[in-house]
């Protein structure tokens, strides 16, 4: 069995599987190596945040994992990594280990920096004029749908379309989801997402802010619908997700509303009828729709957030 120390934390080596480098140390907690085992990808504990943290969350530099290896006194871990992106290290080197110390104590910095940590990192600005944008009638509670929101979300879910009817397996974890057709598990996954996402609005989950951090678990709310919506084969206007959202913005809902929709939500899409799941997954839409005018930012981020990760991956244009 593998020791965790007093704070429930084992301490984890992260290697290159193709150079042999290593990228980094971090910690996890029983939580945080379940989520790297179930997704396939680093998950690690923050003791200055105290949450769980997926590696590339903002960065896009995520860590495929190829093996794992527990020491002698099995009190540490060790993972081999195919490291997307060019920066492991949240100062925007390779490795964290881009100084070599000398006999004095002092440092050397001995590789050149990948990225502008200032850059990646940088909160997402709140002051968009969402009234003008999605043009809201003052006199009326009709919201135009835009045809810009449409039309990613439409090319979206075409990427989680492709990704189940060409097995990619090997190169991307959610072909892989898809291949396994488990909703249960998606459902399952969902709930913690959505979980993290009334959570932000609360504070009680914290990564960078507010505003970033809706951005974060609003897509990975809607990552989960379309990978459930995918699995069981919904042709996007049985759900029509670009309403949804809209639809979930203009709401206002109270916290014994929210428990409601957030529990039927899952209900519904665990369920086996396609009408009935498409109805949760709607009802799972218009909840990131709810949280984008709750952290006062435009509900295209999430959308945009997804696609820059796929552009990233070179799955779309």
């Amino acid at each position: 069995m593998l020791n965790f120390d007093r704070q429930g934390l084992v301490p984890t080596v992260i290697v290159d599987d193709a150079t042999g480098d290593v990228l980094m140390v971090a910690f996890m907690n029983a939580e945080a190596l379940q989520k790297t085992k179930a997704t396939g990808y680093t998950h690690f504990f923050s003791r200055s945040r105290n949450t769980i943290w997926r590696k590339g969350e903002q960065s896009g530099n995520v860590q495929a994992v190829r093996a794992m290896f527990v020491n002698c006194e099995e009190n540490s871990l060790l993972l081999r990594v195919e490291q997307h992106g060019e920066a492991a290290c949240h100062e925007g080197y390779r490795s964290c280990y881009y100084r070599r110390m000398s006999s004095d104590g002092t440092y050397e910095t001995i590789a050149e920096r990948v990225f502008n940590p200032e850059e990646v990192y940088v909160k997402s600005d709140a002051s968009v004029n969402i009234q003008n944008e999605f043009h809201i009638a003052e006199d009326s509670v009709h919201i135009d749908v835009p045809e810009e929101l449409r039309v990613k979300m439409r090319q979206l879910y075409g990427v989680y379309l492709y990704l189940r009817d060409n097995d990619m397996s090997e190169q991307s974890n959610t072909s892989r989801l898809l291949q396994e057709h488990s909703q249960s598990y998606l459902v399952s996954r969902l709930a913690d997402e959505l979980q993290e996402l009334v959570d932000v609005q609360s504070g009680e989950h914290v990564h960078a802010g507010r505003e970033p951090d809706t951005i974060l678990e609003g897509s990975q709310v809607g990552y989960w619908l379309f990978l459930i919506a995918a699995t069981l084969r919904l042709n996007y206007n049985d759900f029509v997700p670009h309403e949804a959202l809209l639809q979930g913005y203009k709401e206002q809902y109270g916290e014994g509303k929210l428990i409601e929709l957030w529990q039927e939500c899952l209900s519904l899409t665990a369920d086996s009828e396609p009408n009935t799941i498409a109805k949760g997954l709607q009802l799972g839409f218009s909840l990131v729709g709810w949280a984008c005018a709750n952290a006062k930012i435009s509900p295209i981020m999430p959308v945009e957030f997804d696609l820059d990760q796929m552009r990233r991956k070179g799955l779309v244009k």
